[in-house]
């Protein structure tokens, strides 16, 4: 029997999702400064696409350098929205203004997974989804920020498609496990077809 396969994420939706999808995992979540290389990225230009994959890469190296022997699984989400990267809201008012800002448009969601394993990338993909808000009222975004606040801080984009958040969109295109913060079809095919996963 294969070792459980390493989440080198803090996510519990993440590790929900896979250990609903069948896998046996193991969550090590890396100490990486994702701030800093994000930054630093950004002041290189560096477009929001690559930015999400890299973060995803540099927690699954972090951890598979200390386990080569096993398969790592690192992940990252980035909120694109008119070429502005949008990171997890740090105070209800932050959530307020970011909702502001989205109003009645349409923005991206990438989520990027990248598989390591002896030490080296052997996978990854960026999935991408693209929502349009309704046009809500203050009153609504101040209201839905003060009942959800505990979930939502963890949310890139302050929203839980899955929960109340659902309210909040006009228009969503784009694969339902994307916009929980990874491409799982993708992942599982994969997984599949190099054994890990029953044929």
């Amino acid at each position: 029997m294969p070792a459980p396969l390493i989440l080198a994420s803090g996510s519990e939706t993440r590790r929900d999702m896979l250990q609903n999808a069948g896998l046996e995992i193991e969550v090590i979540k890396p100490r990486v400064d994702e701030g800093m290389m994000r930054d630093a990225m950004l002041a290189d230009e560096a477009n929001p696409r690559d930015i999400a994959d890299a973060l995803a890469e540099m927690k699954a190296r972090k951890i598979s350098e200390k386990h080569p022997e096993r398969l790592v699984l690192g992940c990252d989400q980035v909120l694109d929205f008119r070429g502005i990267l949008y990171s997890k809201a740090t105070s209800k008012e932050k959530a307020v203004q970011h909702l502001t800002e989205l109003r009645g448009a349409r923005h991206s969601l990438l989520s990027a997974a990248v598989l390591y394993e002896d030490g080296k990338p052997i996978w990854r993909h960026i999935g991408q989804a693209r929502l349009t808000t309704r046009v809500y009222s203050d009153a609504f975004i101040s209201d839905y920020v003060d009942r959800n606040w505990d979930e939502i801080r963890h949310c890139v984009g302050c929203y839980q498609l899955e929960a109340e958040g659902v309210r909040l969109f006009a228009q969503v295109e784009g694969n339902h496990f994307t916009i929980l913060g990874l491409p799982l079809i993708e992942l599982v095919n994969y997984l599949t077809l190099k054994g890990v996963l029953q044929q």
